[in-house]
């Protein structure tokens, strides 16, 4: 299920850039050669992917401490219900339980030290952009991060974070380079289609988790099961 990741993250890219389009938008490169450009770019990106990887990893642990408490494949149908149920379910019902509430201090300090970077011209600042970048709220990372929780092993959390960052890739570099290339209505008509394809995703998550015996989509609980035990014993 790790190309869920690649896609959920490519397909998202547009919401991307309305959310951390600013920021790209206004980076400080070194615009004064294109090699330069293209190489502060991918230190910008590789930035993100880091702490996408990082998070990824730390989720991916709490997905495999479920595993071994017993959830096993059946964790993949909870977090497929969870993802579909996050698009469901209004907003506004989950801001009443406050859930974010201990993370904007954190969040606080992240914008702060992204403002300072962001008036420094330097390959590490450029770097260091990218990474604070990563820990912006943001509800396709949340989603991503509920699919690294269902790969059931560290590794594969990581993994399956980075692919997601990697998705982004394309489009975010095309808003670094070329700036706000994109009309608002195209950007809206987009965005509205994302929640249709992380329910995709989320009933991708949910088959998995049945074990009906379909290739790749749905692979038998036995199957499943003796690929966990390997991932778990990594």
């Amino acid at each position: 299920m790790l190309y869920t990741a690649f896609i959920l993250g490519l397909l998202g890219s547009f919401h991307c850039i309305g959310m951390c389009g600013p920021i790209a938008f206004v980076l400080p490169l070194d615009r004064s050669s294109k090699t330069k450009m293209v190489f502060q770019t991918f230190l910008y990106h590789f930035g993100r992917l880091l702490t996408y990887a990082i998070i990824g990893l730390v989720f991916g642990m709490i997905g495999k401490g479920l595993y071994l408490a017993g959830f096993q494949q059946r964790l993949s149908i909870l977090m497929g219900v969870i993802m579909i149920l996050t698009i469901i379910v209004p907003v506004n019902y989950f801001n009443r339980f406050q859930i974010t509430k201990p993370l904007y201090k954190i969040i606080g300090k992240v914008k702060q030290q992204l403002g300072l970077y962001l008036n420094k011209k330097s390959n590490k600042s450029i770097f260091l952009i990218g990474f604070f970048n990563g820990f912006l709220p943001c509800g396709l990372v949340y989603m991503a991060l509920i699919g690294s929780i269902a790969t059931s092993n560290a590794t594969n959390g990581a993994i399956y974070m980075f692919l997601f960052g990697l998705g982004t890739v394309p489009m975010m570099s095309a808003a670094v380079l070329a700036g706000n290339f994109l009309k608002v209505s195209i950007r809206n008509k987009i965005q509205k289609a994302i929640p249709v394809f992380v329910v995709i995703i989320g009933l991708l998550f949910i088959l998995r988790g049945l074990g009906l015996g379909i290739p790749y989509i749905s692979p038998s609980d036995a199957k499943l099961q003796i690929s966990n035990n390997a991932a778990a014993c990594e």
